[in-house]
């Protein structure tokens, strides 16, 4: 059986220190909840003496925990700190109160002002303090990352001779090198005496984009829990992003002779769910839960994908509660893909068929970034509109402005494949490409009815424009045209509605 690693999540205290990221008590019960569901050991619920909403925060937390996990409130290493953090935790059954000071040069210099020996001293009381009200008590020495060695030791050894159940060994500015900041935990393991008995914690941070492979590191070489945040929320940079650890250890646990019991298929709702409530949003590219993290846009890739969904994923959408893999339709995108996106929504080409309508969508995804299912329905139907059509328009060049007089130059196909060329003025630019068709239709009609909308998501949708024109006889004829330019739209819609005019006209004359 692999080493059980302890998940302690600090979404609720490190991560609510994100600018902009603050929680008020009843946002932080929910998150809180959604963490009792993702089954972590640990809730950092927030710091109780920084402020009375911090207390009751931990307070309420401490209450919905129950036994499911140890719920923790972080102090300084000052009485009054712990005493109030006691107090706040009383309504847990499996309270932590975590505390400690900083151990750098600078911290000890410039911060706290104080000798080596001195912060001795404090750690050691601060942890005897600390058990006088839980018997969980966690000891933190503040950027040990770029601590001392030698000091680092010393004041571990005597924190846990003090009574420490759990050492944290952060590296609060984010520092460190990997395998630097694992030989540090492989030689607390070797020289601190009865290390062996207390969990060995880590606390990462981001500056450097690397902590999480800090935190993997350490756990190869002995630390036994880590703590993190959902979307790697936290100070500056952020901190080890919790998604990210767990499935990196679920795919590497024989490697890293690790597990998590963290149920990993509720980590894209947790991580929506803070983004919902922070505001602050996954960036699409983020590991495990970005709206990118399951999605494939290349054509060789998406070729591979449809085929076998191993050649490019290593996780299965399912395992983090994703809803599946996604193919992003773009310039990019190959044959295969486009055949099984339309035959999802129902329709089926043959070969030749479907080059042309591959070439359709090739013009269509130049002009926009991604195509989506509405562009593609919208270019299945023009595309039908126009294998009936008696005319067809090909090609149109429009130009208007103040003081320009709006012209429009057409090339419109007839049913005998003959290619006509015209052009018109009018006074506005959809008015010059409608006199433009009439000087080659047969019939023409009154426009009643002009109507615009965008049937695709984005500034670049393809805009689909419905006209209605009224024949000599009364009867109104509708016609649909779309097209990433609303004036071509515009075009092909009253080309549309005039062959339906012919149509109409040819039928009753029993053509």
């Amino acid at each position: 059986m692999t080493r059980k690693i302890a998940i302690f999540d600090t979404t609720l205290r490190d991560g609510e220190q994100s600018p902009g990221a603050s929680m008020n008590t009843e946002e932080k019960l929910i998150i809180a909840r959604q963490l009792v569901r993702m089954n972590v050991d640990v809730i950092e619920a927030g710091f109780p003496i920084s402020s009375p909403g911090d207390f009751k925060s931990v307070h309420e937390i401490g209450k919905i925990a129950g036994d499911t996990c140890t719920v923790c409130g972080l102090t300084r290493a000052v009485d009054k700190d712990i005493e109030v953090a006691a107090e706040a935790l009383k309504s847990a059954k499996r309270p932590r109160i975590h505390t400690g000071l900083g151990v750098s040069p600078s911290h000890l210099r410039d911060k706290l002002h104080l000798t080596e020996d001195e912060a001795i001293e404090r750690a050691i009381h601060a942890v005897k303090y600390a058990r006088n009200f839980v018997d969980d008590v966690e000891f933190y020495a503040e950027d040990a990352g770029r601590s001392d060695q030698e000091f680092l030791v010393r004041i571990i050894q005597a924190a846990v001779k003090a009574g420490a159940t759990v050492v944290n060994i952060p590296d609060t500015t984010g520092y460190n090198m990997p395998w630097n900041f694992g030989t540090r935990i492989k030689d607390l393991r070797e020289r601190v005496d009865g290390i062996e008995n207390v969990t060995i914690s880590v606390h990462t941070h981001n500056d450097l984009g690397m902590a999480t492979a800090l935190a993997l590191d350490a756990v190869q070489n002995g630390a036994t829990q880590i703590e993190c945040t959902i979307n790697g929320l936290g100070e500056r940079a952020g901190n080890t992003s919790l998604e990210e650890v767990v499935m990196a250890i679920k795919m590497h646990g024989e490697a890293l002779d690790a597990h998590t019991d963290v149920v990993t298929r509720e980590l894209t709702r947790a991580s929506r769910l803070v983004s919902s409530i922070t505001g602050i949003n996954v960036q699409p590219n983020k590991a495990i839960v970005g709206a990118n993290a399951f999605a494939h846009s290349s054509g060789i890739h998406q070729d591979g994908v449809l085929k076998a969904r191993d050649t490019y994923e290593i996780i299965d959408p399912a395992d983090v509660g994703a809803a599946g893999s996604e193919i992003i339709l773009s310039a990019r995108s190959g044959h295969a893909a486009l055949r099984h996106r339309l035959g999802e929504l129902g329709y089926t080409f043959d070969d030749a068929a479907f080059e042309d309508v591959y070439n359709r969508f090739l013009e269509i995804a130049d002009q926009k970034k991604e195509v989506f299912d509405e562009d593609l329905e919208s270019m299945v139907q023009e595309r039908q509109r126009e294998v009936k059509a008696i005319y067809t328009l090909d090609a149109l060049q429009v130009s208007c402005g103040d003081p320009l007089v709006p012209t429009a130059t057409a090339t419109i196909s007839d049913e005998l494949g003959v290619k006509h060329v015209v052009c018109a003025t009018g006074t506005g630019p959809v008015d010059a490409a409608y006199k433009a068709v009439d000087k080659v239709v047969a019939v023409h009609g009154d426009l009643a009815e002009f109507s615009v909308k965008a049937i695709s998501r984005g500034i670049d949708a393809i805009g689909e424009v419905t006209v209605r024109i009224t024949a000599e006889d009364g009867k109104v004829y509708t016609g649909r045209g779309a097209d990433t330019d609303i004036i071509v739209s515009s075009a092909k819609a009253y080309v549309n509605a005039v062959n339906r005019m012919i149509q109409t006209a040819r039928s009753k004359e029993g053509k």
